[in-house]
C-alpha cells in the first residue's frame, strides 16, 4: 500500500525543458486527467507531473459515447477549474473535436485555453498535414504543443471503434513517419496511444521529445491514464491498458500516489496491461 509522505517539500514547477531533461535523464514521466480543482490538488500533492484536462471529459464526466461532443467553451470551462488546483504539476489542456478545422480557429482556442484557462499546453490530434501547419504556428507563437498520435479518440468513426493501431509493417513505419513529422513541426511532447508494445518501444526511440504512452507499453518516457480508469469508478469494462489502483489503497490520495510511484519504477504499465 502507498503512504504518503506529508512533509515532502515544495516543488519546482515543471517545464517544457524540465520535461525534455526528465527523458534525457531517463527519469519517467507522469501524466494523469483531471477535470477539476479537487481532482488536480490530489495530482499535484503526489507530485504528479502533468495534468491533463482531455477531451474524455465527453466519456468520463459527461457520459457521452466519444468525445466528439465536447466544445471549446467546456473545455475552456474545466481547464479553468484544474488550473485553480495546481501550483507546479505542469497544466495540458485538448482541442477539442474540430478545432483544427484551420490555423485561425486553432489559435483562437489555444488563445483561450492557454491565455484565458491558464494552460501551459494544448494536445492536438493527429499528423496530417494541416495539422502540422497548426503545431507550427503555435510553436513559432510560444504556445507549447503536445502531439497525440496512434489510437486518436476524434478519428473513432474513421477507425470504426476505438481500436488498436499500428499492428502491421506499414501502419508501425506510418505512426513512426507521424511521430518524426509532429516533432519536426515543433511539438515538444508526444502522447501515444493504443499501440503494440514494440512499436511505443520503437517511437520513443527515435524522437528526442519526451513520449509518454496510453496503452503504448513500458518502455515510452511517461504514462498517462484517464483518473476515472485508475480508479476504478469508469462504468462498465476497464480499458486493458489500465490498472484499478484505487483497490487495496484505501483512499483517492492514495491510489494517485500508488500509480505515481509504479509510473516512477517502471511497475506500471506491465505485462497484463499491454499489447502484442
Amino acid at each position: 500500500m502507498y503512504v504518503q509522505n506529508a512533509e515532502a517539500p515544495p516543488r519546482k514547477p515543471v517545464t517544457v525543458p524540465g520535461l525534455h531533461a526528465m527523458k534525457a535523464a531517463g527519469q519517467r514521466i507522469v501524466m494523469l486527467t483531471a477535470y477539476d480543482a479537487s481532482f488536480a490538488w490530489h495530482l499535484e500533492n503526489a507530485g504528479v507531473d502533468v495534468a491533463l484536462v482531455g477531451d474524455s471529459l465527453g466519456m468520463v464526466v459527461q457520459g457521452r459515447a466519444s468525445t466528439l461532443p465536447v466544445t471549446l467553451d467546456q473545455m475552456v470551462y474545466h481547464t479553468s477549474a484544474v488550473a485553480r488546483g495546481l501550483s507546479a504539476t505542469m497544466l495540458v489542456a485538448d482541442l477539442p473535436f474540430m478545432a483544427d478545422r484551420d490555423i485561425a480557429h486553432a489559435m483562437e482556442a489555444a488563445t483561450r485555453l492557454v491565455g484565458e484557462a491558464g494552460a501551459a499546453m494544448v494536445k492536438i490530434e493527429g499528423a496530417a498535414p494541416h495539422v502540422l501547419a497548426i503545431i507550427e504556428a503555435l510553436a513559432v507563437r510560444a504556445i507549447p504543443v503536445c502531439a497525440h498520435l496512434g489510437l486518436t479518440p476524434q478519428s473513432v468513426h474513421k477507425f470504426g471503434g476505438f481500436r488498436v493501431q499500428g499492428r502491421d509493417e506499414a501502419a508501425a513505419d506510418r505512426i513512426v513517419a507521424e511521430a518524426l513529422a509532429v516533432q519536426g513541426a515543433g511539438a515538444d511532447l508526444l502522447v501515444l496511444e493504443g499501440v503494440p508494445t514494440a512499436l511505443g518501444e520503437r517511437v520513443t526511440g527515435a524522437l528526442q521529445i519526451p513520449v509518454v504512452g496510453i496503452g503504448a507499453g513500458p518502455h515510452c518516457d511517461g504514462q498517462v491514464l484517464v483518473i476515472h480508469d485508475m480508479l476504478g469508478i469508469t462504468p462498465g469494462k476497464r480499458p486493458k491498458f489500465s490498472k484499478d489502483f484505487l483497490a487495496g489503497n484505501g483512499s483517492i490520495a492514495a491510489a494517485i500516489g500508488a500509480y505515481t510511484a509504479d509510473v516512477r519504477s517502471g511497475a506500471f504499465p506491465g505485462p497484463e496491461h499491454c499489447f502484442s
